[in-house]
């Protein structure tokens, strides 16, 4: 029944319920430093190291994938020279594959050995570990 009809017949509409507003984030399947696959969009088939992670977003930032141009202003005091200067731009998680050192891109499973929550390969059930760079 629309407000107005309501009027007319002399009913009353009852007020929207105030609803709490939270936001949902996903876990990622993806990790910093793991090797992934680009599966649509311009930058198909190109493989590269995951840079940084952005769970609230959903998105990941890969190596040398999705380069965009970006004008930066001269900054002496940083000792910046103006010009045009490249970098890469995040992309959304769901456009890429975790790849499999064994069989290739895969989808992503969990198992539990233990209390540890392990990423294992859907193809070939090997357990998937992001490769940890020594400081």
């Amino acid at each position: 029944m629309r407000a107005t009809r309501a009027k007319r017949l002399g009913k009353k509409l009852a007020a929207p319920m105030a609803r709490e507003e939270f936001e949902v984030v996903m876990s990622l399947n993806i990790q910093r430093n793991d090797q992934v696959e680009v599966i649509s969009g311009a930058d198909r088939g190109k493989r590269g190291r995951v840079l940084r992670v952005f769970p609230d977003e959903s998105r990941i930032l890969i190596e040398h994938v999705r380069v965009v141009k970006k004008n930066v202003r001269p900054n002496p005091q940083k000792n910046i020279k103006g010009g045009v200067a490249e970098q890469e731009a995040p992309v959304h998680v769901s456009n890429v594959l975790l790849v499999c050192p064994s069989c290739g891109p895969t989808r992503v499973g969990h198992k539990f050995e233990g209390d540890t929550k392990v990423r294992v390969c859907k193809k070939c059930g090997t357990e998937l570990t992001a490769t940890r760079k020594k400081k």
